[in-house]
């Protein structure tokens, strides 16, 4: 199967999360293995037992999220023929690692990396972040630049759906903006449950680590392209990668452009959009982006048993 590969970001991860993958298939439980070697610590075991309030730490969430991707994508692998990849956030590490661009362990011990970075910098100047729901998204640009000034700036941070964007910044001027929103008649705007305002300038203080990480790590050109966040362009080399990979801190996440140029590449090939790991959040978002798009999610056993039944 010609497939183009989502991979999903922080925020999809729940206790319990790929148990049944590494029961069901011992490839899958290879990965959950290899990343807990990498980090030296038990992360499966946190995935599956929990508590859930350090499951969701933002060191822990990351290298979670990605090693269920990946023990997901080893199971499904071997029957699928992947065009091109794409990952929200963290993700775009799990889909170099897919592409062959990372190793499973150097995978893990980036984005372990970059979560304590993105915690430390939300320690040290506070955000927040808001997911703004019906409303367009020049609308909320508009409105985080108005609610911004010298006490504190707001951003759109992930522009997830043509009426779904999250914004971030200081928590006065992210409350100034939501306010904005509300009137502007935004259906809902919901505070996150987030150590910091991601995707936003107030990240820079994590920028020269995180490279200092992204060049001691040894980065290949992907087998497939994937598609950057940053600049929603595909990246076929190991050199832009690590750019893109940097500049993803401060970045909005252009994940609609995304899809429409995944989509674009795709063409009127038969590609279907394949969401390994946990959740089904990028598949409801990619639909409601580009019409008639074909996607399936695969995170858990009886999903990917049902897939592979099918194309065996």
């Amino acid at each position: 199967m010609r497939a183009a590969l989502l991979c999903p970001g922080q925020g999809a991860q729940k206790v319990g999360m790929g148990k049944d993958l590494a029961e069901a298939f011992p490839a899958a439980r290879d990965v959950f293995e290899a990343v807990d070697e990498a980090l030296g610590v038990p992360l499966a075991r946190l995935m599956w037992e929990g508590p859930a309030e350090e499951l969701t730490l933002t060191h822990n969430a990351q290298p979670a999220i990605l090693a269920h991707s990946l023990a997901a994508f080893a199971v499904v692998g071997p029957v699928l023929a992947p065009v091109l990849g794409a990952g929200h956030s963290l993700g775009e590490y799990s889909a170099y690692a897919a592409a062959g661009a990372l190793r499973v362990q150097d995978a893990a011990r980036l984005v372990r990396r970059r979560g304590q970075l993105m915690y430390e910098a939300g320690l040290a100047r506070p955000g927040t972040m808001a997911a703004v729901l019906g409303v367009p998204t020049d609308r909320v640009v508009s409105a985080c630049a108005e609610a911004s000034g010298a006490d504190g700036v707001a951003v759109a941070a992930n522009l997830n759906a043509p009426d779904q964007t999250v914004i971030s910044g200081d928590p006065d001027a992210v409350e100034r903006a939501g306010a904005l929103l509300r009137n502007a008649g935004a259906k809902r705007v919901l505070p996150l449950n987030v150590s910091g305002a991601f995707h936003s300038p107030l990240m820079a203080p994590a920028e020269e680590g995180l490279l200092a990480e992204l060049e001691q790590v040894a980065l290949a050109d992907p087998a497939f392209p994937v598609i950057a966040n940053a600049t929603a362009e595909p990246v076929g080399d190991a050199t832009t990668a690590r750019r893109n990979l940097r500049a993803q801190l401060t970045a909005p996440v252009r994940w609609v452009e995304s899809m429409e140029r995944a989509a674009a590449l795709a063409g009127e090939t038969d590609v279907t959009f394949v969401e390994v790991g946990p959740g089904t959040v990028l598949s409801g978002l990619l639909r409601r982006t580009v019409s008639g798009a074909a996607a399936v999610s695969l995170g858990t056993a009886e999903q990917i048993t049902s897939f592979l039944e099918q194309h065996a």
